[in-house]
């Protein structure tokens, strides 16, 4: 593993522990975000240029920033405050530990390990792109269309709530 791909990695990963660490709704938002951005970051430094873009368009783009706005508009209150290391945690991260020994060692004993890799299929994006603007125009608009329709239904039924209340 290269080195600025480990540098991404273990920020990827602070930033996933951060955000399920965090107190405040927003900042973990936020930093689920900045997780998602770093994932898109390993695509695009392992060489897989599709996914990496389709990952900051849909996750990054777009379920990101619906999370953040779902936050602010429904502005919850603080959750109480529990002690940091209560027996739930102890509980969770002792169960966490075996789920990642039993998996590590299914991995590790895996016979996928010792064969070799078959050919990559390499398909630039371009292509890609080309397949999405000719043969699958339809489908695309209308999936934008459907995606659209329920943004503009979540804005609707938070304006509904808001007036209600």
């Amino acid at each position: 593993m290269t080195a600025p791909i480990a540098i991404i990695a273990v920020l990827t990963l602070a930033a996933a522990v951060t955000a399920m660490s965090l107190r405040n709704l927003v900042h973990c938002a936020l930093m689920f975000m900045a997780a998602l951005a770093g994932v898109a970051a390993l695509y695009l430094g392992l060489g897989a240029q599709f996914v990496g873009f389709a990952q900051v368009l849909i996750y990054f783009g777009a379920v990101a920033i619906l999370i953040v706005f779902a936050i602010l508009l429904t502005r919850g209150t603080e959750p109480p405050r529990e002690p940091i290391l209560s027996k739930a945690w102890i509980t969770g991260i002792a169960i966490a530990v075996v789920v990642f020994g039993v998996l590590s060692a299914m991995v590790l004993s895996s016979k996928a390990l010792t064969r070799e890799p078959g050919p990559t299929p390499q398909l630039p994006v371009h292509q890609l792109g080309a397949q999405l603007m000719t043969k699958y125009v339809l489908p695309l608009e209308v999936i934008g269309l459907l995606l659209t329709a329920a943004l503009i239904g979540a804005v609707v039924i938070a304006m509904h709530d808001e007036e209600g209340g």
